[in-house]
């Protein structure tokens, strides 16, 4: 399962080395410092825009139409955007209309293909068009059109199939002590699905049209629409399945298939859930002995003892206290896998709650709470109680229990869906197939993936190294891929080494948690207060200082109260230029690090502040200026309070 990103500025290999936030949808960038993201799933807004879908009937046989429509969000000039018209229920005679949004860039360069690419995001029940201007600017962008298709359901479409009644209940149960699996949680959830439910019925939707087989006819109906004759279709997490659907409904209109963590078709997503989390800790605590076990320990201590931390409610905007059990944890920490650059601080981040430090917990209560803004719910259950949960025993109990495999299956028992039928069950798979995961990906494993791939005539499997989940916004090396397979699905030669990892992962020792710097990139500036006038007293001495020894150098005479002076200023001003420098080097290479903590290496820097501190003292202790040497050696004192105590 996926969440989306907006599109961030191109970098030379036509996409940014690494897509900026949104996964609110899902990440951690605040006030320029990154907290990457965790997106569980969405809590929507309660009404459409227009004030809900025209109750059209379309007539047995009708061909699907287009509606120009103004592009929903910011895209790139000369985007054309609208609504593709279609039956709720293609096997119900006189299905009721809805409208499926799209967005469409044409392509303006001299030698324009003549097959675009068409693109859908994951989820299910992610929004796609915010991501058109992103797809143009890969390298696939500049000589063919990018068809950006909406999921019925989804935000961009109407309906929209929002469900704030279990977002709430979700919200709820994170304040509650206990855990989603027990029976006090499961009715709260169970209540709210069924109140979405009943009001989704009672505004005309039939939950039964929302289903994989229909997205993908979706998508083939949306190419005889605008008249292509093949494309390149490109899914990801969820969407490989609706396209990989497509893809064989409509051999003759496929020229490629590109599928991005894939998902496979009757695979057991819940049942597997925690064969998947475990092969990701294991590869990423490679460098990190014991990992998986300090998992299970993090995991343990929080859920006898949950965590109370303070949070805004994304849906009301007041402060509330959620108590985080170790599955509501792991169920966050699992969300959070999916950054690229959220991956290299996992390990420490979870040996550091299972010592009992808490203190990270608060940026993912944050990053988490605005998370819920990244699906629709209503869309994402039809489609997992219809197309996935049927498949699942739900047998496994043991902790960690993610909660969204909990809530799930409360919302599914509520709706009691019938199971849909197979989606990619007619037609033949005839164009060729590129498959890409992430190594570290829990969510959609690489080794069931690369399994799968080769049940798919023409596929090919490729790994990238350091990555997570959705390859194409974390990898340079996936968009240049992908890219290459698009123009020339039949080579084999790669453009670049996906075995060459982004970010490497922390080792233990190698960095310190702390909330600080997220903390002053989220507002609390003045807790910067001590470390800047550390530096300005010791700048002072260090003038100060100098410029006593030069002259009284040139007289023949040192003071050594005017030595320590110079030395405690030179050490101050050393600590805080190297400790900036530290904190801007990380920031300029993987910003999202800062929210929870800072290189080890850093904190020795302390070692100088301390140097100042007591040189400042004995300058205290001997100088006849006692006022005037109190200041820096106060001011001392303070920051090294500060630095050890608090940061």
């Amino acid at each position: 399962m996926t969440r989306v990103l907006p599109a961030p500025a191109a970098s030379a290999d036509g996409a940014s080395a690494h897509p900026g936030p949104d996964r609110r949808a899902r990440v951690w960038r605040r006030a320029g410092v990154a907290a990457s993201v965790l997106a569980l799933m969405l809590v929507a807004s309660p009404a459409m825009a227009d004030g809900g879908l025209v109750a059209a009937t379309a007539g047995d046989g009708a061909a699907p139409r287009l509606e120009d429509h103004p592009c929903p969000v910011a895209v790139p000039s000369g985007i054309r955007c609208g609504f593709l018209v279609v039956p709720e229920r293609r096997d119900v005679p006189a299905s009721r209309e809805i409208r499926v949004g799209f967005a469409v860039h044409r392509s303006t360069a001299a030698g324009r293909k003549p097959d675009p690419v068409v693109y859908t995001s994951g989820g299910p029940g992610s929004s796609s068009i915010q991501l058109t201007g992103y797809l143009t600017g890969m390298t696939f962008g500049r000589d063919r059109d990018v068809v950006v298709i909406e999921q019925r359901g989804s935000r961009w479409s109407r309906p929209r199939l929002d469900c704030p009644e279990i977002a709430r209940a979700l919200v709820d149960t994170l304040v509650l002590p206990g855990q989603t699996a027990d029976p006090a949680e499961r009715s709260k959830i169970s209540s709210g699905a069924a109140a979405c439910r009943d009001r989704l019925t009672r505004q005309g939707v039939d939950l039964r049209g929302y289903v994989t087989k229909e997205i993908a006819a979706d998508v083939v109906d949306l190419r005889h629409a605008l008249g292509y004759d093949q494309w390149n279709l490109f899914g990801v997490s969820y969407s490989t399945r609706s396209m990989l659907a497509a893809a064989t409904a409509d051999p003759a209109g496929t020229r490629s298939l590109v599928l991005d963590s894939y998902w496979p078709e009757r695979s057991r997503w819940y049942d597997e859930a925690r064969a998947g989390l475990d092969g990701a800790l294991s590869r990423l605590g490679r460098g990190w002995r014991g990992l998986p076990e300090r998992f299970a320990t993090m995991v343990g201590r929080l859920n006898a003892h949950p965590a109370p931390v303070d949070t805004t409610d994304p849906l009301t905007g007041r402060r509330v206290t959620l108590r985080l059990t170790g599955d509501d944890v792991a169920t966050i920490l699992v969300e959070a896998m999916d950054e690229v650059d959220v991956l290299p601080i996992v390990p420490a981040l979870v040996d550091g709650v299972a010592e009992g430090d808490e203190r990270p917990l608060a940026v993912l209560a944050d990053q988490a709470g605005s998370g819920l803004l990244s699906h629709e719910f209503g869309l994402y259950y039809a489609v997992m109680c219809q197309d996935e949960a049927p498949l699942n025993t739900f047998a496994d109990q043991e902790h960690p229990l993610r909660f969204t495999v909990a809530a799930d299956q409360a919302v599914c028992a509520a709706w009691g869906l019938p199971r849909a039928p197979a989606a990619s069950a007619a037609g033949v798979m005839a164009a060729p197939v590129l498959v890409v995961g992430g190594e570290y990906d829990p969510a959609t494993p690489p080794g069931p993936a690369r399994t799968a791939s080769r049940a798919l005539p023409g596929a090919r499997f490729t790994e990238f190294a350091g990555v997570g989940h959705a390859v194409f916004l974390s990898s340079r090396c996936g968009r240049q891929t992908i890219s290459a397979f698009v123009a020339d699905p039949r080579a084999t030669a790669g453009p670049c080494d996906p075995r060459q990892a982004a970010y490497q992962v922390w080792r233990r020792g190698e960095f310190h948690l702390t909330s600080a710097v997220y903390r002053v990139a989220t507002g609390a500036w003045w807790l910067l207060i001590p470390f800047v006038l550390f530096f300005l007293t010791s700048a002072a001495q260090l003038v100060a200082g100098a410029a006593v020894l030069a002259r009284r150098r040139a007289a023949g005479t040192v003071s050594p109260v005017v030595a320590l002076t110079t030395v405690a200023g030179l050490a101050g001003v050393a600590f805080t230029l190297l400790a900036g420098v530290g904190l801007y080097s990380v920031a300029r290479s993987n910003a999202t690090a800062l929210a929870v903590g800072i290189p080890s290496a850093v904190t020795w820097y302390g070692t100088l502040a301390v140097l100042s501190a007591v040189l400042s003292l004995a300058v205290l202790a001997r100088s006849r200026f006692r006022g005037r040497a109190a200041v820096p050696a106060v001011v001392a004192v303070a920051l090294l309070v500060w630095w050890f105590l608090y940061l």
